[in-house]
């Protein structure tokens, strides 16, 4: 069971999670919509998605904005089953949130109102949110701010929320309340629609906003509580600036579980991981190296410095790097070695197997114990497909070989340096696919003076 469906306890309720994800996101001056940027190789929608399904959410709607296309086919891409809804003016988070009516009103019992543009936000903190709501109809999320000027302040009496007041119309009294709203927010599914119906829009900028829930839903007679997440779980992104910091915060906390649990990071602030890289104990990782999403390395293992690695399973034992590339469906036996400007792309490297410099191996099996010299190519595109090089056990490929794809190399067998292979190789046989040497004495004496004369006019 995870954390944050330990947090809900004996609760069944039905859940439904509306990620609003209609903003312009002017300040982001980027043809890609905002919520479609990515951290750490996921898009903050996905972040967002990804972080609601955590908290046990049975369905989930997002809000867009008209023409935006891609934000719902990245929604469809991450949960084929998602809503699609869209906000047809943009007249705040309320009406943001009312524009899923069609969603909200099939009776779910609690209903989690999400940002996708707020990525860092941890499925542990919504299942908090739905647990509370076993208390309250409506749960908000807060912070303790370092610097509140410009949010909202929870106004909480005798321990319950009654209110959200905006920083431009708090008293000065309540600017020194340093508890401000995160933005997101729990209902209770038989409240939710009685409460959101009842926000008006009498402000300068007639909008509606999620924020007066909290004083209609104690105007009605109900519950509100607040929840409390650290600052910088609770940061949205609304420019690149802020999608750098996420990213930085993503990194440090993903660094530090790996650490924690057992990985070896020589340079940890170099490094950077993927939302779903999986790292074993003792894996050691030298400075400079990428994690592209996709990665497993079990360790012990070492990641040598200025390796690139996406897609990749490497399993224990192994070394690669350094200045390494490993593409999607590179997979790396046990005690395999990939050194330095090496790049292996959908290929498997046999237990013990040595790709040690200089080499590009794809589309391609290399057998166990096999080592390819320096320089070597697996030739595997012609222009219009793909053909599979495969190498077998305890072979041994010279430098400067290229494998013209389809071809097998036998077990044992021997490729001579610098050969172009483009037919089968037996077993324990030796291939030399490269002209015969010959050597002129006093060639090389000749053709210097003849040069040197023609040069002077001799």
């Amino acid at each position: 069971m995870t954390t944050a469906a330990a947090a809900l306890g004996s609760r069944k309720g039905r859940c439904l999670a509306v990620v609003l994800a209609a903003g312009n996101g002017t300040r982001m001056r980027s043809s890609l919509p905002k919520v479609l940027h990515p951290v750490a190789g996921r898009s903050l929608l996905a972040h967002a998605i990804a972080s609601v399904t955590a908290a046990g959410a049975d369905a989930i709607a997002v809000v867009v904005s008209p023409g935006r296309e891609a934000i719902a086919a990245e929604a469809r891409r991450i949960l084929p089953e998602a809503d699609i809804f869209v906000q047809a003016e943009q007249r705040g988070t309320a009406h943001a949130v009312l524009a899923a009516r069609e969603a909200i009103a099939r009776g779910y019992d609690e209903i989690l109102v999400a940002f996708g543009d707020t990525p860092l936000v941890e499925g542990e903190t919504y299942g908090r949110m739905r647990a509370g709501l076993a208390a309250a109809s409506v749960v908000a999320l807060g912070f303790e701010a370092a610097d509140p000027t410009g949010y909202g302040r929870f106004i909480i009496r005798d321990g319950r929320l009654v209110a959200i007041r905006e920083h431009k119309d708090a008293t000065d009294e309540e600017r020194t309340i340093r508890l401000c709203n995160g933005g997101i927010m729990a209902l209770r599914g038989a409240d939710a629609l009685a409460i959101l119906e009842a926000i008006g829009c009498s402000n300068a900028a007639n909008e509606f906003y999620l924020t007066d829930a909290v004083e209609i839903a104690n105007r009605q007679g109900l519950v509100c509580a607040a929840d409390v997440a650290p600052e910088s779980e609770l940061m949205g992104v609304n420019d690149r600036v802020q999608l750098a910091l996420a990213e930085r915060l993503f990194q440090e906390k993903a660094r530090t579980a790996a650490m924690r649990s057992g990985v070896t990071m020589v340079a940890p602030e170099t490094v950077f991981l993927s939302y779903d890289t999986v790292l074993g104990p003792d894996v050691v990782i030298e400075p400079n190296v990428v994690f592209g999403p996709g990665v497993t390395v079990e360790g012990p293992a070492v990641i040598h410095a200025f390796s690139h690695l996406e897609g990749a399973h490497v399993a224990a034992g192994a070394s690669v790097g350094p200045f390494a590339r490993l593409r999607p469906g590179a997979r790396l036996a046990a005690k395999a070695k990939v050194g330095n400007f090496v790049e292996i792309k959908n290929a498997d490297i046999g237990q013990g197997a040595k790709v040690s410099h200089l080499t590009y191996v794809g589309d391609a099996t290399v057998g166990a114990e096999a080592n390819l010299g320096a320089g070597t190519i697996t030739c595997n595109y012609d222009g219009f497909s793909k053909f599979r090089t495969v190498i077998g056990d305890n072979a041994f490929v010279g430098s400067n070989s290229s494998l013209v794809a389809p071809v097998t190399i036998g077990a044992g067998a021997f490729v001579g340096s610098g050969s172009v292979v483009t037919d089968d190789v037996p077993p324990d046989a030796l291939a030399i696919g490269r002209g015969r040497q010959t050597v002129k004495d006093g060639w090389a004496k000749t053709f210097r003076e003849n040069n040197v004369n023609k040069k002077h006019g001799r």
